[in-house]
């Protein structure tokens, strides 16, 4: 599954971007904490590169707690300044605002011996589309500052908004890259809603997820559908399963494979089944 998906408007952002950061001193970038390899856009690496960088493991509550753990150590060691969090709860704004202080005190400081007075931190914040990045602005500014939506690409233009006295934030679009040669990437943004559905193949998308599940997480997936399925069976084997637990069926009694299909991406992307990271911090 090879994907392209770079829509004008991201073009744009990423110019936009690359124009704007000599106006920031850190950048805030938002990840989803259940893809944090995969929803890091490695385009912007280059882009960003001389700038601290504060990196929020988004949605934290859907995803598995021990992997976020050691995803938090591995971006300490690289020098990053990483937090966890659910970007739905008030008052986030604690918990990312000591890290851009942090991550700017040395910026400050030479601000500080050259006789400049000190002013708001000016923060950029990135991200792809879909990883909560504009409900995260929106509780840092504690106003419906950015547009929000469940769909990628919502956000459509930069803006700044302010953050209590001590920052600023410049909002971007969300900013894919234009193609995913590793198809696993592209399955795990597609089953996490990164990319629009509509683009690509959800019977892929679909299974990678179920033989995730069954490989990790078997007696729950099981408990969850109501079945007994094994590694050993088919995928249509697991699907008629499915199907038939949940009456997902057609005309003549035959097993709606679409429905099937559409549920388990849904059940699987709200956490409806449990609580699962799908990239591992010891494998990135």
């Amino acid at each position: 599954m090879s994907i392209n998906w770079f829509p004008g408007h991201m073009a744009k952002a990423r110019r936009e971007v690359e124009e704007n950061l000599k106006k920031v001193d850190v950048v805030i970038e938002i990840l989803d904490a259940r893809i944090p390899h995969s929803s890091h856009n490695p385009m912007m690496d280059e882009i960003t590169r001389h700038k601290p960088r504060v990196v929020v493991l988004n949605k934290v509550d859907m995803a598995d707690p021990k992997a976020t753990e050691a995803w938090v150590s591995k971006f300490k060691s690289e020098g990053k300044y990483p937090v966890a969090l659910d970007g739905r709860h008030n008052q986030i704004i604690k918990k990312i605002e000591p890290l851009a202080v942090k991550a700017t005190a040395e910026i400050f400081e030479r601000m500080e011996k050259k006789g400049i007075g000190r002013r708001a931190i000016r923060a950029m914040i990135i991200g792809i589309p879909n990883v909560g990045k504009s409900t995260v602005i929106n509780n840092i500014a504690r106003k419906k500052g950015a547009k929000t939506g469940n769909t990628p690409g919502v956000t459509k233009q930069q803006q700044w908004i302010k953050a209590g006295e001590r920052m600023e934030l410049l909002d971007t679009p969300g900013i894919l890259w234009p193609k995913f040669e590793d198809e696993t990437t592209g399955r795990k943004l597609a089953l996490t809603g990164a990319i629009k559905d509509t683009v690509v193949p959800l019977d892929e998308v679909a299974i990678y997820g179920m033989e995730f599940l069954m490989a990790h997480d078997l007696e729950r997936f099981n408990r969850f559908y109501n079945i007994d399925v094994s590694p050993e069976d088919g995928i249509v084997e697991v699907f008629d399963a499915i199907g038939r637990s949940r009456g997902l069926k057609a005309g003549g009694n035959e097993i709606n494979y679409e429905a099937v299909t559409n549920r388990l991406i849904y059940d699987i992307r709200n956490g409806k089944i449990g609580r699962y990271t799908f990239d591992m911090a010891e494998e990135s």
